[in-house]
């Protein structure tokens, strides 16, 4: 019999892992963002300042940050799909609960277990994924997979967001749970058993072994320069849409909140970027795309700070496109880049990266917001976009060859 070389597009198992991906994308990225578009309702509530408010969502992703890796080691020992399956079933049971909390403490601890479940997907996916798609079209089926995240986020903003405006934040966000249990389910189903990976079952074959796979990937330059990507470009991403609400329904814009939750569809401007990103890198190569996505998203950033409502979602459309768009290239990438017995560390440290910028820039950029309004959100992210193009060249250049 022919060794399996993965999934081809076109055939029925390959549209199958897609779709499932995607429905878990949905699942994971809305309940993971929902409260996003109702922060300023949970300032107003429980009486905090923006920077607290915003834990609601930096403490699912801080719980999401520190269960990758233990995830990784559970898809290791039980296999990538059945890993997956425990975390969004987890993941929507709390999801569900975590509205009903009567105080701030219990909404914060629910979500920080939410996060910790939701973490089994990103932890998983794209090792799952790399496996299972043949090698020469993983780059674009990586585009697809994150295109599914950014319907989701959109979807649990744009559900949430209308019923802060009537009051009822928290019916918004049990709405959007419902919304994931949905998604969730579709995944079960259409999602196929992997067949690139056999479980590794040996007794004692986390330990030891676990510690060599992440110290293979954490002496790997290439490797390393991909985790900032995502610990840099998810950190000032995540704040500029924190912080977003509170700029836009304060003088001299007062926009209702109902509207604001609008300009989340600029993450669209994601759904459509990261396949494209994909399908460019698969023809032109990882590393110009990368930073062409880098400048893309930019420009974007300065376009946010001019102070026009219509020049605020033009800028958030470019910098949506071109944060997404870097995201499908080093997500993918990083797990490619691993030797095959190190993927899913691979994976899982790209995203613990990814998680960890999110929990402390969403959280840190607050206090430039207080101090600086939204030209210290928008000069510190540009700041960090930067950089992160900086250590793209010097990580992820090929080695020149010897005259």
């Amino acid at each position: 019999m022919r060794a399996f070389t993965g999934h081809l597009p076109g055939s029925p198992a390959y549209r199958r892992l897609i779709a499932g991906l995607f429905f878990a994308g949905v699942a994971t990225f809305a309940q993971l963002y929902s409260p996003q578009a109702v922060l300023p309702f949970i300032g107003s509530e429980f009486g905090v300042e923006p920077a607290t408010a915003a834990l609601a969502v930096s403490v699912s992703t801080l719980g999401l940050a520190v269960s990758v890796i233990p995830w990784s080691v559970v898809a290791d020992r039980i296999g990538r799909v059945p890993a997956m399956a425990i975390g969004v079933i987890a993941a929507t049971v709390l999801g569900l609960l975590a509205p009903l909390a009567p105080t701030l403490p219990l909404l914060l601890g629910a979500r920080l277990l939410e996060g910790a479940a939701l973490g089994a997907v990103p932890a998983i996916a794209l090792a799952y994924l790399s496996e299972e798609v043949d090698a020469a079209h993983t780059a674009t089926a990586a585009g697809s997979y994150v295109a599914g995240t950014t319907i989701g986020g959109l979807l649990g903003r744009l559900v949430a967001g209308p019923f802060g405006d009537v009051g009822l934040w928290r019916g918004g966000v049990f709405a959007v749970a419902a919304v994931c249990a949905a998604s969730a389910a579709l995944f079960l189903w259409l999602t196929p058993p992997a067949q690139g990976f056999a479980p590794q079952r040996r007794t004692g074959a986390s330990g030891p072994a676990l510690v060599a796979r992440l110290v293979t990937n954490l002496r790997d330059r290439r490797q390393l320069a991909l985790y900032a990507q995502g610990f840099l470009l998810m950190g000032g991403f995540v704040a500029v849409y924190n912080y977003l609400g509170f700029h836009l329904v304060a003088p001299p814009y007062s926009l209702p909140l109902w509207v604001v939750s609008f300009l989340f569809l600029a993450y669209l401007a994601g759904t459509v970027a990261s396949p494209w990103a994909g399908s460019l890198a698969g023809r032109h190569g990882r590393l110009p795309v990368l930073l062409a996505a880098l400048a893309v998203m930019a420009i974007g950033i300065i376009v946010t700070a001019v102070p026009h409502v219509i020049a605020v979602l033009v800028g958030l459309l470019v910098l949506t496109a071109g944060f997404f768009g870097a995201h499908a290239i080093a997500s993918g990438w990083a797990p490619a880049a691993a030797a095959s017995q190190t993927r899913a560390q691979a994976a899982s440290l790209y995203y613990l990266g990814y998680y960890g910028g999110s929990s402390l820039f969403g959280w840190l950029l607050g206090y430039a917001f207080h101090d600086l309004g939204w030209p210290g959100v928008a000069g510190c992210t540009l700041a960090m976009v930067a950089v992160a193009g900086l250590l793209a060249v010097l990580g992820l250049r090929a080695p020149r060859r010897a005259a």
